[in-house]
């Protein structure tokens, strides 16, 4: 790809970016949220028509003209969010548009299911093949992504931060699939702001920033502060800069709360100024829990106090009007309403800070909204830019202005920095601190061992639903809370 530059409504996405990438190497595509990776691919993968620039495949100068042309020169793409159909089965998502037929118009339903099921099987997860997609939990929907790419045979595959949502088996899985791939002769594209990943499977890295160019290097000769340096052009001392807080009165009490078949008989307490980590595997219940606290699951037993009183979570009204914000883990799907304005995302929960004798006071929403914009640094021409044309992370910053929009006293993030490059990180990191400092409470689950580790003051161990342990910041380990995420498993490997 040579001198390629992509322009949107007030937005230069792509200035004269090159990239290039040889058969069976991992090439990956660094850069903070807004440089220009997922534009540049999309334009590879024929989502976007390039404005500037050339495109060869194979020395021959090509015209990509859509997505099918794409998947017809070899090239298939596994988007950073997913694409895929929530009402049909998971074979039919991964063979959608290309479906095996007995007869022209008569699908091949057992070959469709069976060739689903070996793929899904390659990769070593448990999902049928007949399973609805709807029914499946964000790491086994991002499976199905991977097998539906590999379905295509491409000789270019691109992966859109393949590993945010997959447990540590599921990521050793797909890096054997990719190492696997490599030896076949595929040429893949790995984005992904999980720098430790880059040192396993990366060859070579070129880095993006603000829609441009910087530079390609082999990863062997880069390490990873170099890799942080180049992508945010400044020095991060500390990725993860916690900073302890004054830690006071119980604000929120759960006592034996259960959710039929879902979570049972959880217990525990938050303080003003702490951040409470949740850890735990995939499917241990910490999702669940977050929405159960934010009104979205009914209570079938058990109470919540906030500030000493008891509060009834029957919708996420309840709990917005309790002063409990959720930054869920799902921005796009339930973080957002994509085809509104960031100015109405920010103010769409707190309408009534902004409504005067009946009449919405558009002055007050746009001083409200520009100082968040200005605060948390949204990279947005305007206020009135449409969510859906925002990078990952600061679609994110969206939604977490929308909560401090609302002065709520509880926040809940659910895995805050997934898919969310270094330099923002620091960024939400330092907010965290900012919140606390102020007696703020914040409940924060995540996957990320560094994260929970590095930013939280006491953590919750979550197995099957329950609470399996507690660990003061003192105590905690990657070791001890793996003990008690994997229980009696964890031991008998020991």
């Amino acid at each position: 790809m040579e001198h390629i530059s992509k322009r949107f409504p007030g937005v230069l996405a792509l200035d004269s970016v090159q990239f290039d990438l040889f058969k069976g190497e991992v090439h990956v595509l660094l850069g903070e949220n807004g440089a220009g990776k997922s534009t540049l691919m999309k334009i590879l993968s024929g989502a976007y028509e390039k404005d500037e620039g050339n495109i060869f495949i194979d020395e021959h100068k090509t015209e990509i003209n859509g997505p099918s042309h794409a998947q017809e020169l070899g090239i298939g793409i596994i988007y950073q969010e997913f694409n895929l159909n929530p009402y049909l089965s998971v074979a039919e998502n991964i063979f959608l548009g290309r479906e095996p037929t007995i007869l022209p118009g008569i699908i091949d339903w057992k070959k469709i299911y069976r060739d689903a099921q070996e793929l899904l099987d390659s990769l070593n997860v448990d999902i049928d093949s007949k399973q609805i997609v709807e029914t499946l939990g964000v790491a086994m929907k991002q499976m199905v992504e991977v097998a539906k790419a590999l379905s295509l045979n491409a000789r270019i595959l691109i992966m859109d931060e393949p590993t945010a949502s997959l447990s540590n088996n599921e990521i050793e899985a797909l890096f054997k699939t990719i190492k696997k791939l490599q030896t076949e002769g595929v040429a893949i594209i790995y984005i992904s702001h999980r720098l430790e990943e880059i040192f396993r499977i990366g060859d070579r890295v070129t880095v993006l920033r603000d829609g441009r160019y910087i530079n390609t290097k082999p990863v062997s000769d880069l390490t990873k502060d170099e890799m942080v340096k180049m992508m945010v052009d400044r020095d991060l001392d500390n990725h993860i800069p916690k900073v302890k807080a004054d830690i006071g009165d119980v604000v929120l009490e759960v006592e034996n709360i259960s959710v039929k078949d879902r979570l049972h008989d959880i217990s525990f307490k938050l303080r003003k100024g702490e951040i409470l980590g949740i850890a735990g595997l995939m499917g241990a219940g910490r999702t669940r829990l977050a929405k159960t606290l934010f009104g979205a699951e009914r209570i079938v037993s058990g109470k919540i106090t906030v500030d000493g009183i008891e509060v009834r979570m029957n919708s996420p009204r309840d709990s917005i009007n309790a002063g409990i914000g959720l930054v869920t883990e799902d921005r796009k799907n339930e973080g957002l309403i994509l085809d509104l304005s960031v100015k109405q995302n920010v103010c769409l929960p707190n309408m009534s800070k902004f409504i005067t004798n009946g009449w919405i006071n558009s002055g007050k929403e746009n001083q409200a909204v520009d100082q968040y914009i200005d605060k948390l640094n949204i990279k947005t021409p305007t206020r009135n830019q449409l969510a859906i044309f925002l990078s990952g992370g600061n679609q994110q910053k969206v939604v977490l202005s929308k909560w401090l929009c609302s002065d709520a006293k509880i926040f809940i993030f659910d895995e805050p920095t997934r898919g969310i490059d270094v330099g923002a990180k620091t960024e939400i990191y330092q907010l965290m601190n900012q919140l606390v400092a102020k007696g703020v409470a914040i409940i924060m689950i995540s996957s990320e061992m560094p994260e929970i580790l590095g930013m939280s003051d006491r953590i919750l161990i979550m197995r099957n639903g329950r609470i399996a342990g507690e660990l003061s910041d003192s105590e905690a380990s990657q070791e001890e809370i793996m003990n008690y995420a994997l229980g009696e498993a964890y031991e008998a490997v020991l």
